[in-house]
């Protein structure tokens, strides 16, 4: 690993030091700063593209597609398995490419699953194998999130980096909330009178019948992935931080590296996890009741909300220490984990509020966790050792739709009911407190920060 040398020239930065405060007054800061908006822009794209899934399954039956509740869920775990899978990728691609090739190249390879799902969504006939692929290629979207994050840490200050990797990623996370948010509103009507974008699709609910244009999802972010890329190819400019893999792969010897592994899956592993699955639960437990909801009309709100959670525990972290917010986002997780159990059986519309509320509140203490884990990564390791454990630890964490899709299908096809899963995720939550206390918030711990 070497940063080193002088000046500027083409897409490289040859003298990188963050930590030198006269350097970072002149030189670094400028770059640094427009490095996170124009990565954190690509970041959205890209978690819009991972959960556009999510948003895309809670219509298919209603358009004439005759899936089961499980292959539903199915579906909508796919991009976590890919998204997981890609990241362990994406955790090396920074130090051997460089942040410009590897932001602008994986922002344009969303393309692939946007295209294929504008079309896919067209034809009720459309095998349910063709739209698995396609669910997995929406992971291309969750593997940019540990080249990405990686990457920004390079960039910063560690005094700062709480504060940037919060602002990167909380907004990242906002594109959860945009698809989601999106979605109900712009397939409501045709982009333009063009056919070759496809007609309408009859959408049935209720008995009632209405036409929607279910590919508008997919058709309105394809310009910006494409705006967004390109930026980062002509733009961006990569810091001169190299390792080969083998070199990399020495994060692996480290506890720390399993340790905060486990803490991320308990906040970003249920943030996504939630994210992904939070419109089909709601289908499932109150789908069938007089009144019902639009999921999609209450989903969105809760990636809203852990990404807004994320921006703000940022700075917290920075000011308080990382292992704090930690400890007290994950008591925040037990409690809510167990309340939702007491709002999953309902015979009336009466109790939804509280089922809401209290998945809110699980998003709201994962996003704030999410932030002051990677807070304390970059105070427990050196710079790149912390940005391959960033990457890593998000890989892992990335598996979470697929898990939750998987756990909350199981979990009714045994019971017809997700508490059992809930009570597990406590449990979990309940043994990671202990973890960050015993190693990182406690006075004496080995590694506080």
């Amino acid at each position: 690993m070497s940063i080193a040398s002088a000046g500027t020239a083409g897409s490289a930065v040859a003298d990188w030091r963050p930590e030198d405060t006269t350097f970072w007054e002149i030189t670094g800061k400028k770059i640094a700063w427009k490095t996170l908006w124009i990565t954190t822009a690509n970041l959205t794209m890209a978690f819009a593209a991972w959960f556009l899934v999510s948003a895309l399954v809670v219509r298919l039956p209603g358009i004439g597609f005759a899936f089961t509740p499980e292959q539903l869920f199915w579906l909508t775990a796919m991009p976590g398995l890919a998204g997981g899978t890609l990241r362990i990728i994406h955790t090396f691609l920074v130090p051997l490419y460089g942040t410009r090739r590897v932001v602008g190249w994986s922002t344009l390879s969303l393309l692939i699953p946007l295209i294929g799902w504008y079309y896919a969504v067209q034809d009720p006939t459309t095998p349910f194998w063709v739209l698995m692929v396609l669910s997995f290629l929406a992971g291309l979207g969750g593997g940019n999130f540990s080249s990405f994050m990686p990457s920004t840490s390079l960039y910063f200050p560690k005094r700062l980096q709480g504060t940037a990797l919060a602002i990167q990623a909380g907004i990242g996370n906002f594109g959860v909330s945009v698809v989601q948010f999106v979605t109900p509103w712009i397939i409501g009507f045709a982009l333009t009178g063009a056919t070759f974008l496809g007609g309408p699709q009859t959408f049935t609910k209720g008995g009632g019948t209405s036409m929607i244009w279910l590919q508008n999802a997919t058709a309105v972010y394809i310009p910006f992935v494409l705006v967004f890329g390109l930026s980062a190819l002509a733009f961006l400019k990569s810091v001169p931080v190299k390792a080969n893999i083998r070199e990399q792969l020495d994060i692996f010897g480290n506890k720390h590296t399993w340790l905060m592994t486990s803490l991320y899956v308990m906040t970003f592993g249920s943030f996504s996890g939630f994210a992904a699955t939070f419109p089909l639960l709601i289908k499932q437990v109150y789908g069938g009741l007089p009144g019902a909801p639009d999921p999609l009309a209450y989903a969105f709100l809760g990636p809203l909300v852990g990404s807004a959670m994320r921006v703000v525990a940022g700075p917290l972290s920075d000011k308080f220490g990382g292992a704090r917010v930690t400890h007290l986002a994950g008591i925040g997780l037990v409690v809510c984990a167990i309340a939702v159990t007491f709002f999953t059986a309902p015979t009336s519309m009466d109790s939804f509020p509280l089922f809401v509320g209290c998945m809110l509140g699980l998003f709201f203490f994962s996003g704030i966790g999410n932030a002051s884990t990677f807070k304390q990564i970059p105070m427990i390791l050196p710079p790149r050792q912390a940005g391959g454990v960033i990457g890593w630890t998000a890989a892992v964490a990335a598996y979470g739709p697929f898990v939750f899709g998987m756990a909350f299908g199981a979990a009714f096809a045994a019971t017809g009911s997700p508490n059992i899963f809930f009570q597990a995720v406590a449990v979990f939550f309940a043994i990671n407190i202990a973890i960050n206390w015993w190693f990182y918030a406690r006075k004496g711990a080995e590694a506080p920060c």
